[in-house]
């Protein structure tokens, strides 16, 4: 991979980390080596040749006293190979405003920290609604509105108290042993970790009516239900039941949708709902498919002061007019830290350069390359495709060669060594799931580099390496 020159960090008049002449020198070598570095991304290993064992936690030494190199040990996600989790997209445009927004660097907690901060927020969040065709009720002009969070596992975090608030504020503070939250078992794993953070931990995959009737019968306290559609395991959708409509004190919590669409403008994303009262809260990440790299990750509300009275401090030292006003918004009062970046700004920037049209057809481009792949897979008879493909993911498998329980154990272990066998090729890096009990190969298109050439040499590269890894399983 590379690394930058040591002697470009150093000050040649001693240290000024701020000095104008020597960042303009630090800048231009870094968007060199940026450059150089992509024009080559398809000569690396997709993933490094590390072990653990020159791990730097197993390996502890003190920090640097002067500018040093780096060793290269990047797994290299724009890299056009990458086909594993869920892609982490990239742009010119996302790179620039990340560059301006360190530049500038406010720290934007309430509206008069940095008023210009705020309302680009406010703006760009009301372009995306509109783009993906939420509706009205989710843009700040009809009550709703959008805030950009680090990860789903703080928008989920948010939400999930706001509901627990709202519950508990009805039914008594007596009640919190007997709140209940619904999922299926291919919900992301983000909603387990909010659950756990939260104090809840009574996730339901089965019949989720049922339960809820029968969970209410018992006196518990239905607060939040995250329906899946479109799972980050296999994009797996769960047809979507006719809720029933709780009376408000037993049951005004949440209901979670995982969704992704695929037209006309669309990203993997999350939604969620008031019980009985659909679309009341969205969640969306344009970092996986709209090109902002990471963090970049969109929750809107319709009804601002559920969310906002749940997670809102009021210290002596942020009070000022502006928000004594009620005429603002401050962001701090949306999420779970108080300090914020100017992660707006990429987005901003992503979607003023390129523009409705490209950012549709890039998200098309990679649905039809994933299309193509499964159409490879299922020519080939010593594969199958586990599940039905939806967007751009492709969960596939060596088929059994024998039937039962002990042609499906040796299958299991003749995919998992084929996949140990490209990963370790470093010229493609996909991962696995394991889907109602069998280990199953995803491969997930997306990558903004990512070519039909590139999907096709994969294929080719797995059904190269598919009888040899049966062998060896044996």
């Amino acid at each position: 991979m590379g690394s930058l020159d040591a002697n470009c960090i150093a000050s040649p008049r001693g240290f000024s980390p701020l000095d104008i002449d020597d960042f303009r020198q630090q800048a231009h070598q870094t968007i060199e080596f940026i450059c150089e570095y992509y024009k080559g991304i398809e000569s690396h290993p997709v993933v490094p040749r590390w072990s653990p064992a020159i791990s730097a936690v197993s390996s502890p030494s003190p920090p640097p006293p002067s500018p040093c190199h780096h060793p290269p040990g990047m797994t290299h996600w724009t890299n056009p190979n990458f086909f594993a989790y869920f892609p982490a997209t990239l742009s010119s445009a996302a790179l620039c405003g990340d560059l301006l927004a360190s530049a500038l660097n406010p720290v934007a907690f309430n509206w008069l920290s940095s008023p210009a901060v705020t309302e680009l927020e406010s703006l760009t969040l009301d372009w995306l609604a509109q783009l993906i065709r939420l509706p009205k009720g989710f843009l700040f002009s009809a009550g709703g509105g959008g805030v950009l969070q680090a990860t789903t596992s703080e928008a989920v975090l948010c939400t999930l108290v706001a509901a627990r608030k709202m519950v508990l504020e009805r039914a008594g503070h007596d009640g919190a042993d007997k709140l209940v939250v619904y999922a299926s078992d291919q919900t992301h794993s983000t909603f387990a970790k909010a659950c756990k953070i939260a104090d809840l931990f009574s996730l339901r995959p089965d019949s989720l009516r049922a339960a809820m009737e029968a969970d209410a019968a018992a006196g518990l306290l239905p607060v939040y239900v995250c329906a899946t559609v479109g799972t980050t395991s296999s994009t797996a959708v769960d047809r979507w039941p006719s809720w029933p409509r709780w009376p408000a004190a037993s049951a005004p919590g949440c209901t979670s949708t995982r969704r992704t669409r695929a037209a006309p403008a669309s990203a993997p994303s999350s939604a969620t709902i008031w019980t009985g009262r659909p679309g009341r809260l969205h969640q969306h990440e344009p970092h996986k498919w709209l090109l902002t790299g990471l963090d970049c990750c969109c929750l809107w509300v319709r009804d601002r002061p559920r969310l906002t009275t749940s997670l809102s401090t009021d210290p002596e030292y942020l009070k000022n007019r502006a928000t004594e006003s009620g005429l603002v918004v401050d962001y701090k009062d949306w999420q779970i830290g108080t300090g914020r970046r100017f992660r707006a700004l990429k987005l901003f920037m992503v979607m003023r350069c390129y523009g409705t049209a490209n950012l549709q057809s890039h998200i098309r481009s990679d649905v039809r390359m994933a299309r193509g792949f499964e159409e490879m897979v299922a020519a080939d008879t010593r594969f199958e495709v586990v599940v039905p493909r939806r967007f751009a993911l492709v969960c596939f498998r060596m088929r059994p060669r024998r039937a039962g329980a002990d042609g499906e154990a040796e299958a299991d272990a003749a995919n998992r060594r084929l996949l140990e066998e490209v990963t370790n090729s470093g010229r493609i890096y996909a991962t696995h799931t394991v889907i109602g009990g069998i280990y199953v190969i995803r491969f997930a298109v997306g990558t903004t580099l990512t070519e039909e050439r590139h999907v096709k040499a994969a294929w080719e590269l797995f059904r190269a390496k598919a009888d040899a890894a049966w062998e060896a399983a044996r």
